[in-house]
């Protein structure tokens, strides 16, 4: 039997990565052919990896070849495995490498995520220092970011990144594809602690729940415990339409997003940075998670050069009510942060109306008021968001109150 498969990335311009060629052949045992910069130090190991990788596939008998531009043992995993997938499609073993502690950390449903940074799922040396540049969270994308014939690869590069990539305490996310290539992305990533899974291109609520239910089947298979939270993401006037079904389909969806690019090729309008093409949908998705008891998240803002615009784009996000914003570039989470943190004037505000309800309550006053204004309840409520949210960001100490009185 001959077979070949290929993986991986060649080239002067490569790095962080590797290129494999698996050549199955009927005999001879194994023949790892490696070259790599780095040989004279790391080259037994390197060799020793992949013997142990093509053993775990049951791989036998094939010559190896191993271009090496500098790829972490992860990569160097997860490449050799798509080789022999592609040569030998029945494989059902798997490669993993060791689920390192800094992977560990269970998902939260009450948490920032006012930035999420996209990161093409086949491109390993994006992730390794991206959680440095501190967003709320790190999307490695299966979708739109990665070619049709890299689907496959970008699975296992994902899967062992989940395993291995120390994301700084970025919230773990993965956008999968659409439909039932979607639904077999799961298999790759729920065992390994995603934290979220966005479901691109939703339209109506059963598609939301066709994704609860592969997950659940996919933890009682494997005896898996810990919560997957889900992420709709709306991108069609159907979808904007049914905002608040998607947004209650299933009680692992945490928060609702929207995305304009294909939102307004669905209605047959150009994107402006007005917006004023959007404005329904956007309005709508607020009001459909909100209604829902999630977050709404505002879509990215493509041009990474115009931090004016993007700043702009972020303080209407806000004004209508979203709470998040996606990113394509680390230069925009910082301008994304700042946008949607409270102002001065808004803080100062909201703390003068907390403690003087508070002191109205102490009172055993009915009628609450700040000046010549009424405060009611929900502009109390309002002004706890902004008080929670400047405390949650470092804004605000906790001990506030009595520094105010001081």
């Amino acid at each position: 039997m001959s077979a070949r498969g290929e993986a991986g990335a060649r080239g002067p311009k490569v790095r962080s990565d590797c290129w494999i060629g698996v050549e199955i052949r009927d005999g001879g045992g194994l023949d790892v052919r490696l070259q790599s910069k780095v040989a004279g130090m790391y080259g037994d190991r390197i060799r020793t990896r992949v013997l142990e990788g093509c053993t775990a596939l049951g791989v036998s008998d094939a010559v190896v070849e191993v271009e090496d531009m500098g790829a972490l043992p992860w990569v160097l995993d997860a490449r050799p495995e798509c080789a022999v997938r592609r040569a030998l499609p029945e494989t059902e073993g798997e490669f993993l490498p060791e689920m390192r502690a800094c992977c560990t950390e269970p998902a939260r449903r009450d948490r920032l995520r006012r930035s999420r940074l996209y990161l093409p799922g086949n491109q390993p040396k994006l992730f390794v220092n991206a959680g440095l540049h501190g967003p709320d969270a790190l999307i490695l994308d299966l979708e739109d970011a990665v070619a049709p014939a890299e689907k496959d690869s970008a699975r296992i590069v994902v899967r062992n990144a989940l395993r291995q990539v120390d994301m700084l305490g970025a919230e773990r996310m993965v956008r999968i594809n659409q439909g039932q290539r979607g639904l077999d992305d799961l298999e790759w990533i729920v065992p390994h602690n995603v934290h979220v899974v966005l479901i691109p291109k939703v339209e109506e609520a059963h598609q939301v729940s066709s994704v609860d239910e592969r997950i659940r089947a996919i933890q009682r298979e494997r005896g898996l415990e810990g919560e997957v939270f889900l992420m709709p993401i709306i991108e069609s006037a159907l979808g904007a339409w049914n905002a608040y079904p998607i947004a209650a389909a299933s009680p692992r969806v945490i928060a609702l997003a929207v995305g304009l690019e294909d939102y307004t090729a669905d209605i047959g309008v150009p994107r402006t940075l007005e917006g004023r093409e959007s404005f329904w949908a956007r309005s709508q998705i607020v009001n459909g998670a909100v209604a829902a008891g999630v977050m709404p998240i505002d879509t990215v803002f493509s041009d990474v050069a115009d931090e004016e615009g993007l700043r702009t784009s972020v303080a209407e996000a806000k004004a209508l009510g979203f709470v998040g914003k996606g990113c394509i570039h680390p230069r925009q989470i910082t301008p994304v942060h700042e946008a949607f943190a409270p102002g001065a004037a808004e803080l100062d505000k909201a703390k003068k109306i907390v403690l003087a309800f508070e002191q109205a309550e102490e009172k055993g006053l009915g009628v609450v008021s700040l000046g010549s204004k009424m405060i009611d309840a929900p502009v109390v409520k309002r002004a706890h968001t902004v008080i929670d949210l400047a405390l949650e960001v470092g804004m605000l100490a906790e001990g506030w109150r009595t520094e105010d009185e001081v």
